[in-house]
């Protein structure tokens, strides 16, 4: 920024003016830039293109094709051969029990195993569903968290050099007076001093920025070095919650992770069911069509009939002890550790809500004692040192301790709002759906 160089004056009011347009950082509107990215639209482009949840969607649609399979009967067996054939001549004719066969075969098992196989088959297509579910909650909440980190960054950004114009003011401010024989020559070090410290500070935040944009760009499925341009207003208003012990009934109804353990119980439910029936026996039905030459000896001395055989077989479970009674064994432990799973899930997810209210209310209460105390106070003192500094009733240092204090202020200002968004995003994963707002 030019400085207005018409006496000592005019640039210590020209300074006063910067600043009074400058620190407003907190609370002044700023002008939103074109083609950005506000987070609705950066969630749903994730939820679009974001190949780790394509897998799992098509991975679903795979399950889903299961059940049927599952609940069908086993396929039949068509059984072609040869009976009896002489070795010395292999005539057909030369012996009454030569045949050609053809048979059938088809396995039954026991009533009620389909039905329990078909069952447990579409609880693990409905778990699957589940998991999808939980993942898309899962990556909603990562791009709102790193989307909220991006903007925090931007407004740290604008800050610093919002604060590095100033520091340059003062620079002049302090040249002007040393010239004039009303300052010394440590002050204009001073402010030089402040103003590298700055410029380290953007440098930090703009590698902080790149790696922020090439992780949101990876969510997106988009290149790693794509542009990420972010609006500079957004709405900073903080709703009121509801109560934990509403958010926690939510959670056990909505969120997909408990749906999907529970979904999980009742698979391996059935899977016991199926493992008791297993002591009951599977049955195979077949029959053979037999096909013969030749005539019968005399006295009917006709042509020989055809044979049909008719077969029942019993798969019988001679090894019980060892294997059907193991597996109703196993079956049953895999029902407990279902049970236990869900249980700890349930728990884990009723200590994520309490802390995302914790770490919400304490964010949004810092918001607002930054955003109504802290930082109009600090840019009254900024103004007041200023001023003094003017008629030489305060000393350059107190002046940029005062606006490097304000400064921080203002990242902190950013910084609270920046996690009271991502907590927002983080309850809002641990509840699943439903209103978590009064």
């Amino acid at each position: 920024m030019k400085v207005i160089r018409d006496g000592f004056g005019g640039i210590l009011w020209s300074s006063v003016l910067v600043l009074v347009a400058g620190v407003n950082a907190a609370s002044g509107a700023e002008p939103v830039a074109l083609e950005t990215l506000s987070v609705d639209a950066v969630v749903a482009k994730a939820v679009r293109d974001n190949p780790s949840l394509a897998e799992m969607q098509t991975r679903y649609e795979a399950l889903s094709e299961v059940p049927s399979q599952a609940g069908s009967l086993p396929d039949p067996i068509v059984n072609v051969g040869a009976a009896n054939f002489p070795l010395d001549t292999f005539a057909r004719a030369q012996e009454p029990m030569t045949q050609l066969n053809l048979g059938v075969s088809q396995a039954f098992p026991f009533p009620g195993k389909l039905a329990l196989r078909e069952e447990a088959a579409e609880h693990d297509a409905k778990a699957a569903e589940h998991s999808v579910d939980e993942a898309r909650l899962q990556l909603v909440r990562k791009v709102k968290n790193k989307w909220w980190q991006l903007y925090y960054v931007d407004r740290a950004l604008e800050t610093v050099k919002q604060n590095q114009t100033l520091l340059e003011q003062f620079i002049e401010v302090a040249k002007t007076k040393y010239e004039t024989g009303k300052g010394l020559q440590q002050d204009v070090l001073l402010a030089q001093l402040e103003l590298s410290k700055l410029l380290d500070r953007e440098i930090q935040l703009d590698g902080i920025r790149r790696q922020q944009a090439i992780q949101l760009n990876i969510l997106m499925d988009d290149t790693p070095e794509a542009s990420v341009t972010l609006p500079t207003e957004v709405e900073r208003a903080l709703p009121v919650l509801v109560s934990e012990r509403a958010l926690y009934e939510q959670a056990n109804g909505a969120r997909p992770l408990l749906r999907q353990l529970e979904t999980n119980i009742a698979a391996a439910q059935a899977r016991l069911d199926l493992a008791k029936r297993e002591y009951y026996p599977d049955f195979t039905v077949g029959m053979t069509y037999g096909n013969r030459t030749g005539m019968n000896p005399m006295p009917r001395a006709d042509g020989r009939a055809d044979f049909i055989s008719v077969m029942v077989g019993v798969k019988v479970p001679f090894y019980a002890g060892r294997k059907q009674s193991r597996a109703v064994v196993q079956r049953g432990l895999d029902v407990q550790t279902g049970r236990y799973a869900l249980q700890d899930e349930r728990a884990l997810v009723r200590g994520a809500i309490a802390t995302a209210v914790t770490d919400y209310e304490r964010a949004k209460q810092q918001l607002l004692l930054f955003e109504k105390g802290i930082v109009p106070q600090a840019e009254q003192t900024v103004k007041s040192m200023l001023a003094g500094y003017q008629v030489s009733e305060v000393d350059f240092l107190n002046l940029v301790r005062s606006q490097i204090t304000l400064f921080n202020y203002q990242l902190q200002y950013w910084e609270a709002l920046s996690e009271a968004k991502q907590a927002l995003a983080q309850l809002e994963a641990a509840v699943g759906e439903g209103k978590i707002y009064e």
